[in-house]
């Protein structure tokens, strides 16, 4: 399709257990045919309307609310009106959302729940952000559990830890992990919990989520090398960010300033100290005198 002011396509594939592509589209003319696609399909609509149908059934879709296709479904799509639309879409993995809830979705597969419609456009934000994958794998594992219970799974198969415990578990491996990328889905295989328990009981007993732990071990390293000396583009990677840019953002964040106005600091030598003492006690005698 050749963009226009009217229509335009935007896509990525972040490096996201589960996440296969993440569309961003605003279509006018643009008629999807009868299709099916192996993976979830699950959008908001941020301007105009939708309708689709989905199997044999009419739908709509407008205002703040998320709409879930499923898979192996037939579904297609068109602008309500001449005005058009603008969507977000996710396109997720079976891990993420399971097969068996197919049927659920059929029956309904819009909802208007604020907190689904939030932890869903968070994860579009984290995307658009560019921000760390540990960052957008937390946004989704909320929405993810969110959208379960929208389709009426019910709690995990087998007990679940108590959260203090698993939350001192995710921090030490965490720490182990904290200058290479460690995912939500490879901590959970180890310490045998789902993503989103892990997310919620380390904000719960820690104050901060898992990601934002993270950046802030990445911060105190990068703070120490620089001060040695070590080149900023060096220090990036050598703590875990993507390049000097990614680590700027952050820093930025963390120190109120850039890495290279943070090292570019003066800093005082002994003898400027001294003088500085000595004249200050010569400023104190002459106000004595």
């Amino acid at each position: 399709m050749a963009e226009t002011p009217r229509e335009w396509v935007r896509a990525w594939r972040p490096a996201v257990p589960g996440v296969r592509e993440v569309f961003h589209a605003r279509f006018v003319d643009h008629v999807y045919p009868p299709h099916t696609h192996e993976a979830w399909t699950v959008f908001l609509v941020d301007e105009g309307a939708v309708r689709y149908d989905l199997e044999t059934k009419h739908r709509g879709v407008a205002g703040r609310r998320v709409t879930l296709l499923p898979p192996h479904v037939v579904h297609d799509g068109r602008a309500a009106n001449a005005v058009g639309y603008r969507k977000r879409v996710l396109y997720l993995d079976a891990e993420v959302l399971p097969e068996r809830l197919i049927g659920a979705s059929v029956d309904r597969p819009d909802t208007e729940d604020p907190s689904i419609v939030d932890s869903v456009a968070r994860v579009h934000r984290a995307v658009e952000e560019r921000s760390d994958p540990l960052e957008i794998e937390s946004a989704l594992a909320i929405a993810a559990e969110r959208l379960l219970h929208h389709l009426g799974a019910r709690g995990t198969a087998g007990p679940v830890r108590p959260s203090n415990e698993i939350a001192g578990e995710l921090r030490e491996l965490l720490d182990q992990h904290r200058f290479d990328r460690i995912t939500l889905a490879d901590a959970g295989r180890t310490l045998h919990a789902p993503p989103g328990h892990l997310v919620r009981s380390f904000t719960r007993a820690f104050g901060i989520a898992p990601h934002r732990y993270v950046i802030g071990r990445r911060i105190d390293a990068a703070r120490a090398l620089l001060l040695e000396g070590e080149p900023i583009a060096d220090v990036a990677v050598a703590v875990g960010f993507h390049d000097q840019a990614h680590l700027t953002r952050h820093f930025r964040r963390h120190v109120g300033t850039t890495p290279g106005r943070f090292v570019a600091s003066p800093v005082e030598s002994r003898a400027d100290r001294l003088r500085r003492g000595l004249s200050g006690r010569i400023l104190t005698d002459s106000r004595a005198v």
